[in-house]
């Protein structure tokens, strides 16, 4: 594969700091880099050498001469006077987007409600629209584009989680045109595992190269630090907690890298769960007692809408929950309404008496009376010693671990970056000791590192967790249970988890689909279908695209059965001499053969559409 972009011994310091110190990569034809690393540590600024928008001080950077780069940045540049049509499709003919599925998947899936008749459609002004729908018409059009090396500064940011695996989908198997690359910086670690080819992390000037995406990355970086034969202490930080966790709780994650995986894996052997789960709701329930909060018949109306109708939730002592749902579902409304800070229409709201409960909104506000104060103050204004599991931590011992170094402690708070005060805010809740955690949107602005810190912390902490994010992995990795909220004013439980809510997402919009087509079937008597040459040429794009899915659905599902029954048939092997707990065993064995069987007659439907 020929490189589209070579860097060789590239140098480059912004002021004092040295961002890049003698650097050599390349980005290949038909590869997709994900970039990681700490803010502030030269991600976005790679890319602007990527880009050529950014001259290194030594070195050099070559481009192939015809090379097309698209570029996505943290910076709105649309005209605020533009239509949404010039926005993404600029003077593209119609007869030519609309006649090119590649870019109607685009328009349908990032654009959605932005361009709806009823606000004005393609030929609404972008002026009037949100940062993020902004955001997301500024990606549309690079797509759209389609560049030879597109390159994205975050560009989950102010995405969904439906419209963030959207975006995953379309990186990895819908722009395929031969000799394209993609480079984006994320902090979405989901996002890395389905996109990322290649993982590059931009640390201390340097970048290093690992194959794969987050969980390569992780599992490569461990078995580096065995190679080098590292020191006890530095085997047992958050890397080998974090490479535990991927073994156990997302074992499909972890694809086949090309490196000794059982040789990472003896660096987790004695690594205990992330949480005791029996003694972290025996602590919770000591402390809060038996009841959290219980909506009960809530109902919360703007008008005549209704973000809630008669929701009956009660939370119980421990519960670690995450909410998903599409933009103005009303995730927010019910954080609120549990926090207590907005009344109910109707219904009642009953708190135990021993709660005490702290709320991360997506504001920083709070923190602008302390902004010439020094972020330790800011800190020790709560408290100087909190209790995190079973020990007395410090303020300055728990800044420490989420990421700010006794040097930055004395840092004015005015002069912190956005992450930087996202962090704070975090600690500030942390040292009232809450016993009800509610965090909105806990990952805006954060890096994988901090946010990895930020999960660990909160693996000793027992309590009450409630979580909106759009963050998939930081979802299954902190929560035990989901729950989505599709606009319809209820809560819904997900026992398969955030997979489960895209499945419901795909029925909706193609239940809708279909209500559309037989309205329009209908009010022209009926014909167009049956004499429409497409009538007859086989499965749309759309539902190629379902197809596809459902397969990959079902190819999880039947290998984790498979495990189950591997699982059962060594314990019968194992138990043989108990008649008793043979029988037992062989009925579990027989519910899930029944099940595979029925899964697999489904996956032989499904892939005979995919042909």
């Amino acid at each position: 594969m020929a490189n589209l972009v070579s860097v060789e011994r590239a140098s480059l310091a912004l002021g004092t700091t040295r961002i890049l110190d003698g650097i050599s990569l390349g980005v290949s034809s038909d590869t997709r880099v994900g970039v990681v690393g700490r803010n502030g540590g030269g991600k976005t600024t790679l890319l602007r050498v990527l880009a050529g928008l950014q001259p290194v001080d030594e070195g050099r950077v070559t481009m192939v001469g015809t090379l097309t780069i698209g570029m996505l940045t943290q910076v709105d540049t649309l005209d605020p006077e533009a239509t949404i049509r010039k926005a993404v499709l600029g003077d593209l003919p119609e007869h030519v987007w609309a006649g090119d599925p590649r870019i109607r998947d685009i328009l349908d899936g990032l654009l959605g409600g932005i361009d709806a008749p009823d606000v004005g459609g393609l030929e609404a002004i972008v002026g009037p629209l949100s940062g993020g729908e902004r955001r997301r018409l500024a990606l549309a059009g690079l797509l759209a584009a389609d560049p030879d090396l597109l390159l994205l500064d975050e560009p989950t940011n102010h995405l969904d989680v439906e419209g963030v695996a959207w975006l995953a989908e379309h990186l990895a198997t819908r722009r395929t045109r031969p000799g394209t690359a993609v480079v984006a910086v994320t902090h979405d670690r989901w996002f890395l595992d389905e996109v990322a080819t290649t993982t590059w992390e931009v640390v201390d000037g340097g970048v290093s190269s690992y194959e794969g995406g987050y969980a390569a990355y992780v599992l490569a970086k461990a078995e580096r630090d065995r190679v080098a034969e590292v020191t006890e202490e530095r085997r047992s930080n958050l890397l080998r907690k974090e490479l535990a966790w991927l073994r156990r709780g997302a074992q499909a994650r972890s694809t086949k890298p090309k490196f000794r995986i059982d040789a990472a894996y003896e660096l987790i052997g004695d690594e205990p769960a992330p949480r005791d789960e029996v003694s972290l709701v025996r602590f919770a329930t000591t402390r809060l007692g038996k009841d959290v909060v219980d909506l009960v018949d809530a109902t919360v109306s703007f008008g005549d809408r209704r973000l809630l109708d008669r929701v009956t939730w009660r939370l119980a002592p421990g519960d670690r929950i995450g909410i998903v749902g599409v933009n103005g579902s009303g995730k927010s409304t019910l954080m609120r309404a549990i926090y207590g800070d907005l009344p109910l229409s109707a219904g009642k709201r009953k708190v135990g008496k021993t709660v005490s409960m702290a709320y991360l909104t997506q504001e920083v506000r709070e923190l602008e009376k302390f902004a010439d104060s020094r972020v330790i103050e800011a800190i020790e204004d709560v408290k100087q010693f909190t209790r995190l599991g079973d020990k007395d931590v410090s303020a300055s011992q728990l800044a420490k671990r989420l990421g700010f170094s006794g040097g930055r402690q004395q840092t004015r708070v005015s002069d912190l970056s956005g992450g930087e005060r996202r962090r704070l805010q975090f600690l500030r809740l942390l040292m009232a000791e809450p016993n009800v955690l509610i965090l909105d949107e806990p990952t805006n602005d954060l890096d994988i590192e901090t946010l990895t810190s930020m999960e660990d912390v909160l693996d000793g902490w027992a309590g009450t967790l409630l979580v909106v994010s759009h963050d998939r992995y930081l979802l299954e990795r902190m929560c035990d249970r989901q729950v989505a909220m599709l606009g319809d004013g209820g809560v819904r439980d997900l026992p398969g988890g955030v997979e489960q809510y895209l499945d419901l997402r795909r029925a909706a919009r193609a239940s809708s689909a279909t209500s559309s087509a037989s309205a329009g079937s209908a009010g022209s008597g009926g014909s167009r279908a049956a004499s429409s040459p497409a009538a007859s040429t086989g499965p749309s794009a759309a539902e190629l695209r379902e197809a596809k899915k459902d397969l990959n659905r079902l190819d999880r599902l039947l290998t984790k059965l498979s495990a189950q029954e591997d699982k059962i048939h060594l314990e019968m092997a194992a138990k043989a001499a108990d008649h008793t707990v043979v029988l037992r065993l062989n009925d579990k064995l027989r519910s899930i053969v029944d099940e595979r069987e029925a899964l697999e007659l489904e996956w032989l439907a499904v892939a005979e559409i995919i042909g």
